[in-house]
């Protein structure tokens, strides 16, 4: 077996590929150990293998983590690596701090296909989706590297590059191992997914995963939507509303709708109070998200005025609703900028 990804192998999949190499049934636990709790960078680490095993690792197995191309920290304390792939492809993922928690933004595609409009990512194209196992090296690259400075990394968004539901079998086997109980350990209420609204996944990976959903709203009109999220000429915002109400909600937890308020074009009172009757019978809660400027954007940031009168009109209706603030803006990590400054310099230097 050659170009084995151990990092994309669930439990059962590596007690599986154990018990073919003829090997004793603890070893896959100890691998398992040194993967996501010990946070192994490389096969070589894990020295109570025996030498047989790990030499034979070594031979079929890719590296456990990407390779660094570069590392950014904000004012604000947001970081933001761009990562090198087996293949040579480049993805960001981006650490968030507060003070309760630490969140990893994950990427699950390199590129994206949507093209919605307001984002500086959707201007790269989709190349591929990431592996399993690439989805999964995020997690414990990041938590080994802030471990080492005291951080904790104790919440995953896969809200970075790509729309995850596009991607669906790798993002749910790698959630799978991410949840896994004897490693990672990270709960579903920790872990949120993020879709612009692939109608026919929606609620398939609701009963599949048990996770938090967040839906990339920004109007809850299909002419605005279609203009702002292309997907929407597909799924339209009724078929997603259907959808939603299908959706297996845990008791106690709410959809998050994602709220970009943009300028003249979905902030107006009459936006809110429409917003308000579109998650009508939907445990709520919006996050009202300011716009992220990125050169050749047509459009313009919602004042602080306007977000306030926006939020006092969904206050008033009993909905939670959270002005979300913009973190790591200074080094493009905030929302629709990922990778955006980089690959502007990689051209430029090209150009050079």
């Amino acid at each position: 077996m050659n170009n084995l990804r151990l990092t994309g192998l669930t439990w059962e999949e590596l007690n599986t590929l154990m018990a073919e190499w003829g090997e004793r049934p603890f070893r896959a636990k100890q691998i398992w150990s040194w993967l996501y709790v010990k946070l192994a960078r490389s096969v070589a680490e894990m020295t109570d293998l025996p030498a047989a095993l790990r030499n034979r690792l070594l031979e079929c197995a890719l590296p456990l983590a990407p390779e660094v191309l570069a590392h950014q920290v904000s004012r604000d304390g947001t970081e933001k690596w761009l990562l090198a792939l087996a293949d040579g492809a480049r993805i960001e993922t981006v650490y968030i701090p507060d003070e309760e928690r630490g969140t990893l933004c994950l990427s699950s595609q390199v590129g994206c296909a949507l093209a919605c409009a307001f984002c500086h990512t959707g201007t790269q194209p989709l190349t591929r989706n990431l592996e399993a196992a690439e989805i999964v090296e995020q997690v414990t690259f990041a938590r080994s590297e802030l471990a080492k400075r005291g951080l904790r990394l104790t919440n995953v968004v896969l809200m970075g590059m790509g729309e995850p539901l596009y991607n669906y079998d790798a993002v749910v086997k790698a959630v799978r191992i991410v949840l896994n109980g004897t490693g990672l350990a990270i709960g579903t209420r920790k872990i949120t997914l993020s879709t612009a609204g692939v109608v026919p996944r929606l609620v398939q990976v609701g009963w599949d995963l048990g996770i938090n959903m967040a839906i990339s709203l920004h109007s809850v009109r299909d002419a605005v939507r279609d203009r702002l999220i292309p997907l929407n000429r597909k799924y339209n915002l009724d078929a997603l509303r259907q959808a939603i109400l299908a959706f297996p909600l845990k008791h106690g937890r709410c959809i998050t709708w994602e709220y970009l308020l943009l300028n003249g074009v979905n902030d107006s009172l009459q936006d809110a109070q429409e917003l308000v009757d579109f998650v009508d019978g939907i445990p709520s809660k919006i996050n009202l998200i300011s716009f992220n400027p990125w050169p050749g954007s047509p459009f313009k940031p919602s004042s602080r005025e306007t977000t306030l009168r926006f939020q006092e009109v969904v206050c008033n209706a009993g909905l939670v609703t959270v002005i979300r603030d913009s973190r790591g803006g200074d080094i493009a990590a905030a929302c629709g900028q990922l990778r955006a400054s980089v690959q502007r310099e990689e051209e430029d230097g090209e150009r050079l």
